[in-house]
């Protein structure tokens, strides 16, 4: 069941949803608006692969930096945080949605990453990119996207419990940490 507006109110008020900084009129009816961190990420043009398993290949050619405004040119991905950092119980589970008037503008907000699982805490990474033909210059403080929170059961294991959460307690725009993953042998080498 996704959370409305007095539900999520509720729930901030009682400490189950934990929001920092926390500003009531970011509410929306069935959402919660966050803004824009001032952590940027970005890698440098360049032919060198990045292999997710490698954490050099991951980590070399990477510019960053913190800035109240940045520009995101046509075609250019970027990481970023948001201004706010959340912790969710073990039976709230939230995705990370886009706002229309900057989507409007060629933003998206995410790839893939829009799932914040239960028990997650930290700030979120936002994976941005701009598909306009033009540059577009975003701030931070700015409402950026939406979290919609969803009520479900109890999990065994929250983010929080789990041995590998390679995310928790993040705070600012974390490059990926796919490398801690272990890479299981090609079946052709054996």
């Amino acid at each position: 069941m996704i959370l409305v507006d007095w539900q999520l109110l509720d729930r901030i008020r009682r400490g189950y949803i934990k929001i920092d900084p926390y500003d009531e009129k970011l509410v929306q009816p069935n959402s919660l608006d966050i803004r824009l961190g001032n952590h940027f990420v970005w890698y440098k043009e360049g032919r060198d692969v990045i292999d997710p398993y490698n954490h050099e290949s991951v980590t070399s050619q990477v510019e960053e930096t913190h800035a109240e405004s940045f520009v995101l040119h046509p075609g250019q991905f970027v990481l970023a945080e948001t201004l706010e950092a959340i912790e969710l119980p073990d039976n709230i589970v939230a995705t990370i949605e886009g706002k229309s008037s900057i989507a409007r503008l060629g933003i998206a907000l995410h790839q893939t990453g829009g799932w914040i699982d239960a028990g997650f805490r930290g700030t979120i990474t936002l994976e941005m990119s701009n598909v306009n033909p033009r540059p577009v210059k975003v701030y931070a403080g700015m409402p950026i996207g939406q979290l919609v929170f969803y009520t479900t059961e109890r999990a065994e294991y929250p983010y929080n419990k789990k041995g590998d959460a390679r995310y928790l307690d993040q705070r600012q725009a974390t490059l990926s940490r796919y490398h801690k993953n272990r890479k299981k042998p090609d079946k052709k080498s054996r």
